[in-house]
């Protein structure tokens, strides 16, 4: 089932990431910033996180030892995702539920994503933790690649 999943999910997560900067929910073109700002030290709390499925990597077409995986995420009211990077590791995310807010190091105002949106991230300055000021519990799910271990 969740093989199956990922099959359908991938292929239009990957479309709809091409287009990121068109996308509802990305930072407004007026407030891009060319700089990275420094977002301080934001602890995570009132998060679940569950892995979904990995796929060793490992082999195919000459890639190094990586994974994919997919997790689904629960940010509780008042929760937040700590301050994280995705310099090298690339993700694309799929907003199920509820609305959800994104500090951004390279926007100078939040970023709102709401239910059926998808973000991509990567980059070396994509630095940025998430919010949930909604009085409903926000899920999504996050395919990203990172080393085997």
């Amino acid at each position: 089932m969740l093989v199956r999943l990922a099959a359908v999910l991938l292929p239009l997560l990957a479309s709809t990431v091409v287009s990121f900067s068109a996308l509802a929910g990305s930072c407004p073109e007026e407030h891009v910033l060319s700089e990275a700002r420094d977002l301080g030290k934001i602890p995570g709390k009132g998060v679940d996180i569950e892995v979904r499925e990995q796929i060793e990597l490992g082999g195919w077409r000459d890639m190094e030892p990586f994974r994919m995986r997919m997790r689904h995420f629960t940010i509780q009211p008042g929760g937040q995702v700590p301050v994280h990077s995705h310099g090298d590791r690339p993700s694309m995310l799929y907003f199920v539920s509820g609305e959800v807010i994104e500090h951004n190091s390279l926007c100078g105002v939040p970023i709102v994503h709401r239910a059926g949106e998808t973000a991509g991230e990567f980059g070396a300055d994509v630095v940025h933790w998430w919010s949930n000021d909604g009085d409903v519990p926000v899920v999504l799910i996050s395919v990203d690649v990172i080393p085997s271990q």
